[in-house]
């Protein structure tokens, strides 16, 4: 079993690319192979899957780009292609923010993922990224937000997920409280 490869990207192709260590090449698939640069020296995670017809490898930028891999291909009905799939069309937090608010129409956007791959992805995963939720929780603004939340009487699991989905937008306090607001009313 790999863990992770360092050398030079020598190809870079529509679902992959090659990566040069020590005279060999290893053909690596990953979610968006654009963002890799020819020619530069990088390190990439890797998840080797063994099927009948041979051995795949699979890349990942950062080990939390791994770690949602591997959490995704044990749902049911999600394979490797199908989680590389996911991985290329958002970021991991974007993804954790949909699974654990049950936003079904975020993950139906997905290429490859109907209504009920959607629900099967939230059914399994939802409550398994506690610990990421609340390491990507700090933003003095948005702990202010919580705490008020918390005060006006909602759950602290319910004011956390809500927030999650906040996470990219750059607000204040009471921005954070009015938008939080709105969807834990829904």
């Amino acid at each position: 079993m790999y863990s992770y490869i360092i050398g030079k990207v020598v190809e870079i192709n529509i679902d992959h690319i090659v990566i040069e260590n020590n005279g060999i090449g290893y053909l690596v698939y990953v979610s968006n192979p654009y963002e890799f640069v020819k020619g530069k020296e990088i390190k990439v995670y890797l998840y080797q899957y063994v099927k009948e017809d041979g051995l795949l490898l699979y890349g990942f930028k950062t080990n939390e780009e791994k770690e949602m891999f591997l959490k995704l291909i044990l749902v049911k009905g999600i394979g490797c292609k199908t989680a590389i799939g996911i991985l290329a069309t958002g970021d991991v937090t974007s993804i954790i923010s949909a699974i654990e608010t049950g936003n079904v129409a975020y993950l139906k956007k997905i290429p490859g993922i109907g209504p009920k791959a959607a629900q099967q992805i939230i059914l399994d995963l939802q409550g398994k990224f506690k610990n990421t939720t609340t390491t990507i929780i700090n933003n003095n603004d948005l702990d202010e937000a919580s705490e008020v939340l918390v005060a006006l009487g909602y759950k602290k699991s319910e004011v956390d997920k809500v927030l999650a989905v906040l996470l990219n937008e750059k607000l204040d306090t009471n921005g954070y409280v009015k938008r939080a607001l709105s969807l834990l009313v829904k």
